[in-house]
């Protein structure tokens, strides 16, 4: 691999940058007031569809090389979907801890106004 950081190619970093952004928009938009906070719905789905992009559909050459002298074995195909897999739960144990800002937020009753 010509580019690779860590022995990850680019794709990992990709995922990561992908999910971070999604967190911090979907952060920005919970903290957000009125209707916007539904944006974290269409966010999330976004950065999931790439992910399955990303996953799914890898870059490959459309014709094969002539020749097959040596074959190329990847062997940190099982770390990066480990990778994959603890950057998910590292997202959902986020997402999850926002939970209880957003149930326990206190709202205050507004004064009786007798005149």
């Amino acid at each position: 691999m010509a580019s690779t950081v860590l022995e990850v190619g680019n794709g990992v970093f990709i995922l990561a940058v992908v999910w971070i952004a999604a967190l911090v928009i979907g952060v920005m938009l919970l903290r957000a007031s009125g209707s916007s906070k539904f944006g974290v719905v269409p966010v999330f789905l976004l950065a999931l569809i790439i992910t399955l992009v990303l996953v799914f559909f890898p870059r490959s050459p459309e014709i094969p090389p002539a020749f097959n002298d040596m074959e190329i074995v990847d062997t940190l195909f099982i770390g990066r979907y480990v990778l994959l897999a603890v950057v998910s739960a590292v997202f959902l144990v986020a997402s999850f801890m926002l939970l209880p800002f957003h149930f326990l937020e206190a709202v205050n009753a507004k004064p009786l106004r007798t005149h």
